[in-house]
């Protein structure tokens, strides 16, 4: 699969489809189309962008993941754990910024734990799931259809 066949089947064709199973070309292509768009996003600098090409690319996105892990014989819902770790993490204390950049106290030893742990555990899953994803799927058919085409 290509480029703009990966993206346009997870954009319009398999918009919101968990059901299924998605070649490592598809899942891979369109991460990349995601990434580039992110980038491009960032470099305008207009935050509500962002934000909104988030949310518009959650629902493709998580289901492009959840069909990619069923590929190689996993539960699809795996997807979840990095996308609610992710969320967490929008909610652990960040030291106060002045204006030249720098934090305004040093964080107290109990938070600074807590983020080296969680900054830990991050890094494992985010191997895991790179392991994961990078996986040639199941030959033949699984519990989840048919081998999708290369």
């Amino acid at each position: 699969m290509d480029f703009a066949t990966a993206v346009r089947t997870c954009l319009t064709e398999k918009f919101a489809t968990f059901s299924g199973r998605a070649s490592r070309s598809e899942y891979w292509w369109f991460v990349l189309a995601y990434v580039i768009g992110a980038i491009v996003l960032s470099l305008i600098g207009i935050r509500v962008l962002q934000v909104a090409y988030s949310f518009a690319l959650f629902i493709p996105a998580a289901a492009a993941g959840y069909r990619r892990l069923q590929d190689t014989g996993r539960a699809g819902w795996y997807i979840f754990v990095p996308m609610i770790y992710g969320l967490i993490g929008n909610f652990i204390p960040q030291p106060a910024i002045d204006a030249s950049g720098m934090p305004t106290q040093m964080p107290n030893a109990g938070t600074l734990g807590f983020t080296a742990i969680y900054g830990l555990f991050g890094l494992i899953l985010a191997i895991m799931f790179l392991w994961w994803l990078t996986r040639p799927g199941q030959e033949g058919d699984n519990d989840h259809g048919p081998q999708p085409a290369a």
